[in-house]
């Protein structure tokens, strides 16, 4: 991609301008909601220090140690994310956990979206909350200015993130440094705060708090979320970069703001009405508020920038229906705008603003599908290690182990605020799922009634080739699901119009199980006999077809097309449910609703519309 061949600085600082933006925010409200939303634990140096132990630890055990050192290993051709993981781990796995490891890949893909609702939300909120410190009598209108900024983002979105993509990366760069000279002021003013760093302190905060200690779980994860962006987003700036940012200046700014915190409230205990503001000289904080509001902006791009990509996956792997994207960059296929997908974000997000109201109630919801996917993506990394890396068995094991023993806590402290809030962003994830399982079950079922049958299809070619049927000039090109399927469309065109053309094409577009396809093996073209042709299409989950594109691979071949010349035959189905008990009535309802809806094939595969005939078929499943 055209990110890598940058100078490694200029990729690095897009890197800072993209990736870090969930967590380069989580300092706004973490440390905040530690010492206020846990019952029981007073707010004293010692469980400053505890919770600022905790928070250091997690930063270098989970962020650190395991996603930017191991996780961002597993790459599928530079690639990150769930969903690449989940591919590679069923690569060399035996058939029969194949199907255990594709649910676990779907559960933390639509994990990720009911966190793509939640984190614009509490991000903006969190910074336009500086406006109480700021200007008191104004807290009327940060609901206003939240909801004001928020569809100033999504609408936007249509015109891409090229040129606003430029402002980032210096916003954020200007935001950590930020960060950075906030801190180091707040740990002057007492320098003890560093002992924190010891992790008896996090120990002694279990030993002194015990059960509660287990609760203040919940808010500490906090200071991770935005973690799963470093691995998602790899596949735009390489490993390198991501790495260099969060260990050069997102990690120590980071950790210097939490611990600056921390020291202000050792001497101002009072401070706790808003510790990352109340940092600021009383001169700084109106500044301080724009570029907070602008760097939760950019967090919030990030999101929403990744839950495109994962949509997209999701699509060309048959998990979600074909819909339209759009891109908006001639250069970067990483750009891309999916308009329905977008409101349904947008509209989520302004349901969850105007419900939850502070980004106190929303921290209260906030955790349990994190640290969810945390879990999941131990997981899937272990079976990777084991049969795609060739680690010892016992080397997985350990691996898997060490990291559940931090998110089985992690996750386990989280569950609790399932009824505080926490069952939106599961709710959400569990209806994409369903939708992705039901979509996926469905079309394979349909798939399996048009199934492939190599014996039938050659003796239609051997019938037809020896019965004289009329011929016209030019390319009939028949787009099938499957290889071998005898095209239903063929049978209508003889049956109503009872011609042939000189040349019929039968085209399959397949996604393999690789971001990208060479494109010295785009195509397969094999003659079944003197007028018949078979074209099997490849493309990777990351790249989208492209008739136009097909056929100028085949005349490459030596199979040569005039567009002008070719007619592409589509058999528009209408899907008709077959005997089948209710409960699977109503899946089929789903699907059926999902299918109505999706993108018609002319769209999904860029093909000009008048060179397009489609003739109806009824198909029961």
């Amino acid at each position: 991609m055209h990110v890598k061949k940058q100078p490694l600085p200029a990729v690095t600082l897009a890197a800072i301008g993209v990736v870090y933006g969930d967590i380069g925010t989580s300092p706004l409200y973490t440390l905040r909601e530690c010492l206020t939303s846990t019952e029981g634990i007073p707010l004293t140096p010692t469980a400053i220090f505890g919770f600022l132990s905790l928070i250091f630890w997690l930063l270098v055990l989970v962020v650190s140690i395991k996603y930017v050192c191991v996780v961002m290993r597993a790459d599928s051709d530079g690639e990150g994310g769930i969903l690449t993981l989940m591919s590679l781990a069923v690569r060399k796995l035996d058939p029969r956990w194949v199907p255990a490891s594709i649910f676990i890949g779907l559960v933390g893909g639509s994990f990720f979206y009911g966190d793509g609702v939640i984190t614009p939300a509490i991000s903006v909120l969190s910074a336009i909350e500086g406006l109480e410190i700021i200007a008191p009598s104004l807290d009327h209108i940060i609901i206003p200015l939240a909801l004001i900024v928020l569809t100033a983002l999504f609408a936007i979105q249509k015109h891409g993130t090229g040129s606003v993509g430029k402002l980032f990366a210096p916003a954020m760069v200007l935001w950590f440094l930020t960060l950075a000279l906030l801190g180091i002021g707040g740990i002057l003013r007492h320098p003890q705060i560093l002992h924190a760093m010891n992790p008896y302190w996090a120990v002694n905060f279990f030993l002194e708090y015990k059960t509660m200690s287990f609760f203040a779980l919940g808010m500490v994860v906090l200071s991770v979320t935005g973690a799963e962006a470093l691995y998602a987003d790899m596949g735009h700036f390489g490993k390198k970069p991501i790495r260099i940012a969060w260990f050069i200046l997102v990690g120590p700014s980071l950790v210097l703001n939490y611990f600056g915190q921390g020291a202000l409230l050792v001497v101002n205990p009072a401070a706790i009405e808003n510790p990352f503001f109340l940092l600021a000289p009383q001169w700084a904080l109106i500044p301080l508020l724009i570029i907070a509001t602008l760097a939760t902006v950019v967090a919030s791009q990030a999101v929403i920038s990744g839950v495109f990509s994962l949509t997209r996956q999701a699509v060309r792997l048959g998990y979600l229906p074909p819909m339209r994207i759009v891109y908006t960059s001639d250069q970067e296929s990483g750009q891309i705008y999916i308009p329905v997908v977008n409101w349904l974000l947008y509209a989520a997000v302004l349901i969850v603003i105007i419900s939850f109201k502070h980004s106190s109630n929303l921290a209260s919801a906030y955790g349990i599908v994190v640290t969810g996917t945390m879990a999941l993506t131990s997981i899937l990394l272990s079976i990777v290690a084991v049969k795609n890396w060739h680690w010892p068995h016992y080397w997985g094991i350990t691996m898997l182990l060490a990291m559940l023993v931090i998110d089985i806590p992690l996750f386990g402290a989280n569950l609790i605020k399932l009824v505080s809030g926490g069952w939106l962003p599961v709710a959400l994830g569990l209806i994409i799922l369903m939708i992705m399982l039901i979509w996926k079950t469905e079309r394979s079922r349909l798939i399996h009634r048009l199934r492939d049958n190599q014996a039938g299809l050659a003796a239609l070619i051997d019938s037809l080739e020896k019965t004289p049927q009329l011929r016209v000039p030019g390319t009939a090109v028949l787009m099938e699901r499957t290889p071998y399927a005898v095209p239903l469309v063929l049978l209508h065109n003889l049956k109503h119009n009872k011609v042939l053309h000189e040349r019929i094409v039968l085209l399959t577009v397949t996604t393999a199980d690789v971001p990208y396809v060479h494109n010295v093996q785009r195509v397969t073209i094999e003659q079944l006999s003197p007028s018949f042709w078979r074209v099997v299409a490849r493309y990777g989950w990351r790249e989208t077809p492209n008739v136009t594109d097909i056929l100028y691979r085949c005349g490459l071949e030596g199979m040569n097309f005039t567009m002008n010349e070719t007619s592409f035959f589509l058999s528009r189905d209408t899907l008709v449910l077959g005997p089948r008990p209710w409960y699977l009535r109503i899946r089929g309802r789903v699907f059926q609703m999902l299918q109505r809806n999706a993108l018609r094939t002319p769209e999904q595969f860029q093909i000009p519309p008048n060179r397009v005939i489609e003739l109806g078929a009824q198909v029961e499943f």
